[in-house]
């Protein structure tokens, strides 16, 4: 071939694009790899289904509430919830002395009942439960995987005493943790532990994607349902804070003994967005389960 015959062949539309393309290969398969390790990029907001479970709690009935915790997990899962969010000591009841008697160490025979629910219905579970370690008890919560492992303990810090005696022992706020879970960093706090903002800014300082915090949100029966609009306004205030979704999940009852014995746990448990945004409360003075679709931000 001459010179100008190859030079011909070389300029050929043809020619010149089967190079283009074959320049351009190596850049197309290069974007188009997953990126690995430290490279991978901020998958961003995501949604999670999360079911408010608004349960009865019945002082000193472990049995039956247990049963009733079951009813409510199992409604959740089966309309496809991420995490059933329950109350404060859901199976003892607030500020019941008898709770000296019948909370067990955790893990421990009653958390492991529980774990074995999440475990059955495939669902991550957050509630609030008596725990005893050696004679000592504390008002604690707990974040249990859809696996049945207790991923997170929260012991209550802001206890007050004078509700109970012997009290609860208090938690330190150096223990306040947030674990990373396939829907998000999780923390949790205990229902009067929000009035302290020392205790709230320990909280936010973990940078939670999703706060949970169980209530025994009482007051005279009087009270309600005003009361629970008291209850929304701090929720919102801690979402504020903390920058993410808090779900309240409040208790159905009534103390059974105590300086506030015969006070009602009037339920209305609210949900507030990351801006403070009250999305919805749940119901007055009755059990209920409800889902809520939160954004939160993906670990």
């Amino acid at each position: 071939m001459s010179m100008w015959s190859r030079r011909s062949f070389l300029f050929h539309p043809r020619c010149i694009a089967a190079l283009l393309l074959a320049a351009a290969v190596p850049a197309l398969l290069a974007a188009h790899q997953k990126p690995t390790g430290t490279d991978t990029p901020d998958p961003g907001p995501r949604t999670v289904r999360v079911a408010v479970c608004q349960t009865l709690c019945i002082d000193s009935d472990i049995e039956g509430n247990l049963r009733r915790i079951e009813y409510a997990v199992q409604d959740a899962a089966q309309k496809h919830a991420d995490i059933a969010c329950l109350p404060e000591t859901a199976l003892i009841g607030w500020v019941n002395p008898a709770a000296h008697e019948l909370a067990q160490p955790i893990p421990g025979p009653l958390s492991d009942r529980i774990t074995a629910i999440a475990r059955q219905h495939r669902i991550m579970i957050a509630t609030g439960i008596c725990e005893k370690d050696g004679d000592t008890l504390y008002d604690s919560a707990i974040l249990i995987n859809d696996d049945g492992e207790i991923l997170l303990k929260h012991r209550k810090i802001n206890i007050l005493p004078e509700l109970m005696d012997p009290p609860y022992a208090p938690g330190s706020i150096d223990d306040i943790r947030a674990v990373d879970t396939p829907i998000g960093r999780i923390g949790m706090l205990i229902c009067a532990d929000v009035f302290k903002e020392e205790i709230v800014d320990a909280a936010a300082a973990r940078k939670p994607d999703l706060m949970l915090i169980p209530f025994g949100w009482a007051a005279d029966t009087s009270a309600w349902p005003r009361h629970g609009q008291t209850l929304a306004a701090w929720v919102s205030s801690v979402a504020r804070r903390l920058h993410c979704p808090v779900v309240g999940t409040d208790l159905v009852g009534a103390v059974s003994s105590g300086p506030w014995k015969g006070k009602t746990y009037g339920g209305q448990s609210p949900v507030a967005d990351s801006r403070g945004h009250i999305l919805a409360t749940l119901r007055d003075r009755d059990p209920e389960v409800r889902l809520f679709d939160l954004t939160v931000n993906h670990p």
